[in-house]
């Protein structure tokens, strides 16, 4: 026998030793019960205690094995197989909480079987058979209840079931928690029986562990196929089954009033129904065929009535009627509409035919009444003898086999779920959770770190023997390999990261070399494009913060601007140095020549964007509308196309108030720069008109940011 199958055979021993162990203290508890004629059952003690000490398999096994045995002698008993697999999950539950170790928590424990066992357990025997009292171990005290006090047969029952049960369990529970307690828990550990095909891990850790939520679960989708694929079996099986058992039964009781319908036919003479008509009970020999028909009524519960009907085109002329306890019989020659029921079989009953048995449900209830043809010795149909059989029993039995079937079927399905959320637990969740948090948890960014993640699923040790074990061995192979490969791989990376990062300053750099050069063309010093890109950064976050224009304003779209200002006055390199540095104010011609810096500054980084990959230029898109628009006004009176409101974009608008307030706390030539408040004043008043109202709101709320940016670059050149 290899390893393998030792471990196997190990670790299932507890099952078969624990449910046998169960099964032997059940049956002794009953037998006890009944050789000292205790009004107790004492069969659910094994399965408690098995359940306790190995979980709700062995439970489960010994529970079902007392009830299987228990029903050869009376085979009701399997009817409760249900409620014993609930005590065994239940007395799993309250093991694994320690319920049986302490005496405060022992009533919950009590009172939870009892509600099983006797709550449950009565409404059973409800469903089952009735509350008529019976023979039962609780019959003489539900009696006494019932005479005793107000309470209804069926409230007398239940109580008087709970009190027995409440009695059993706490027999039963008390025994359990004794017995826990002798037992050492180093050998109830060795009872515990969990399937384990792996390493064992804590299932709190491994939760914890998890470096991901999932929305459905693959537990929960196991018992939904289970369950689902059990109940649709469950369903469609019961309900054939019922169907049959009601078809059946109909056949039956159709069979037995033939059969009375010919013993009234016999005893009717087909020669004297005219005579029976008219004279009634006065005519030789009616009586006695009247006593006739009362005595068969009276044979069988089931029969409602007997009697004599003369079919003709007007209704049912009364021939024989006996009175019940009931409903007094209608005199002879009295006629009687026919029921709807009997409409289709009209044709065949005015000919003297034989109809197959009819079931109705009017007048007189739900009945099933046979007609058998009366003829006279020329084989003329003189009258009908009929039956009524009373259908209600039918209904009746088949809730009570519905009942039945239900709780076998509980039963079984309570444990194919169990049993399957077990397997489905310990052979597929539990593996597949730990590969995916070891797997989560893996770290390659050094010598050390790959090697733990090696050692940690190899670890694992799942020996499945199926596509699990499958995919583990695949993963344990491919941990080796990516901790060979990614030592290379973070090196390659960071390498690539290096060269990214230097060529990101580079560009950046040579964007400001080639603005200051611009800018130093009309003397005016390049902190200029440095702060107005730094403006516009506080503008955008600001904006931000305040959920304005927050759709655009996305982590890449800012670095694009502010990488891009610096670029917004470029078109300035074609504007003559007459024009640029001119201390005083432009003509209307220079001023013309002026505005062209915007146009040719678009030109220039079209060019630019032509000669790059689209997936590299996204930066130089909003350059172009930073060079282009940045002088379009709010209302529209700027330049060059007299753009306004939202259709200037985003970055131009915000560009236009980082531009203007430089260029008003800026000392240039011609003149000396604003105090800060000042130049926030006339950036205020041109909110609405000149400035994009939101901007000029975020830009005001920023203005201590604003403050420390403009004083920051005070004094350089």
């Amino acid at each position: 026998m290899n390893e393998h199958v030792k471990a196997t055979t190990s670790r299932y021993s507890p099952v078969f030793f624990l449910g046998l162990a169960g099964l032997l203290i059940n049956l002794l508890g009953v037998r006890i019960a009944l050789g000292f004629r205790l009004p107790l059952f004492l069969d659910n003690i094994g399965s408690a205690l098995a359940a306790a000490l190995g979980g709700f398999i062995p439970g489960i096994t010994a529970g079902f094995l007392t009830n299987t045995i228990n029903a050869i002698g009376d085979y009701s008993t399997a009817y409760y197989g249900s409620l014993t697999v609930l005590i065994a999950i239940c007395s799993t539950y309250f093991a694994s909480r320690g319920y049986y170790k302490k005496i405060r928590t022992l009533p919950i424990i009590i009172i939870t079987f009892s509600l099983i066992g006797g709550g449950l357990g009565s409404l059973l025997t409800w469903m089952l058979y009735g509350f008529d009292f019976g023979s039962g171990i609780s019959a003489p005290l539900a009696r006494s209840i019932y005479q005793n006090s107000t309470l209804s047969k069926f409230w007398s029952q239940f109580c008087a079931d709970m009190l027995i049960d409440l009695l059993d369990k706490t027999i039963t529970v008390v025994i359990v928690a004794l017995i826990l307690r002798l037992i050492p828990e180093s050998l109830q550990r060795k009872f515990q029986f969990s399937g384990w095909q792996q390493r064992p891990i804590s299932i709190k850790q491994l939760t914890r562990n998890m470096a991901f939520k999932r929305r459905h679960s693959l537990r929960r989708k196991i018992i939904l196929l289970v369950a689902s694929a059990t109940l649709i079996m469950g369903i469609a099986v019961t309900f054939i089954s019922y169907i049959n058992f009601r078809n059946s039964s109909i056949d039956e009781q159709s069979t037995f009033a033939k059969g009375i319908a010919q013993v009234v036919r016999e005893s009717v003479d087909p020669g004297r129904i005219d005579e029976y008509l008219k004279k009634g009970d006065a005519a030789p020999g009616y009586k006695e065929t009247e006593l006739i028909l009362k005595s068969l009524m009276e044979s069988s519960q089931y029969i409602e009535y007997c009697y004599v009907y003369r079919i003709r085109e007007d209704g049912c002329h009364v021939v024989f009627d006996p009175d019940t306890a009931d409903v007094p019989g209608e005199e002879p020659g009295t006629v009687i509409p026919f029921d709807k029921a009997f409409e289709p079989y009209l044709p065949a009953l005015l000919k003297g035919e034989r109809i197959e048995p009819v079931t109705s449900d009017e007048t007189y209830g739900w009945l099933l009444t046979v007609y058998d043809p009366i003829y006279d010795k020329k084989g003329v149909c003189q009258a009908y003898a009929a039956v009524d059989i009373n259908m209600n029993h039918i209904s009746r039995d088949g809730y009570q086999f519905l009942a039945r079937v239900f709780s076998l079927f509980f039963g079984f399905f309570i444990m194919i779920i169990a049993i399957a959320i077990w397997m489905a637990e310990y052979s597929l969740i539990i593996p597949i959770n730990s590969m995916a948090a070891t797997a989560s948890h893996a770290s390659y960014e050094n010598e050390t770190n790959r090697r733990d993640a090696v050692a940690n699923i190899e670890r694992l040790g799942i020996h499945t023997g199926d596509e699990i074990e499958n995919l583990y061995t695949a993963i344990v192979k491919n941990t080796k390999d990516m901790a060979l490969t990614t030592e290379r791989m973070a090196k390659a990376i960071a390498l690539m990261q290096e060269q990214s990062h230097t060529i990101g300053r580079l560009q950046n750099g040579m964007i400001l070399v080639l603005a200051d050069m611009v800018e130093s063309r009309d003397q005016n010093t390049g902190e200029h494009v440095r702060k107005t890109a730094a403006y516009t950064g506080v503008i955008m976050r600001e904006l931000k913060r305040e959920h304005i224009y927050e759709d655009q304003l996305t982590e890449d779209y800012i670095q694009d601007v502010i990488n891009s200002a610096p670029l917004h006055d470029v078109g300035k390199i074609q504007v003559p140095d007459a024009i640029l540095n001119k201390p005083g104010k432009l003509t209307d011609e220079e001023f013309e020549i002026m505005k062209t810096h915007t146009t040719a500054g678009a030109q220039i980084i079209t060019s630019a964007i032509d000669m790059v990959s689209e997936d590299n230029s996204g930066y130089l898109f909003e350059a172009r509308n930073l060079a282009h628009y940045h002088h379009e006004k709010w209302n529209g009176s700027g330049y060059p196309d007299h753009l306004s409101g939202t259709d200037i974009p985003l970055s131009a608008r915000i560009m236009a108030v980082a531009d203007v307030f430089d260029a008003l706390v800026s000392k240039r030539s011609y003149k000396d720069g604003f105090p800060f408040e000042k130049a926030m004043a006339i950036i205020k008043e041109g909110r609405g008109t000149h400035f994009d109202p939101a901007i000029v709101d975020a830009f005001v709320q920023a203005s201590d940011e604003v403050r420390a940016i403009m004083e920051s670059h005070m004094g350089r050149v």
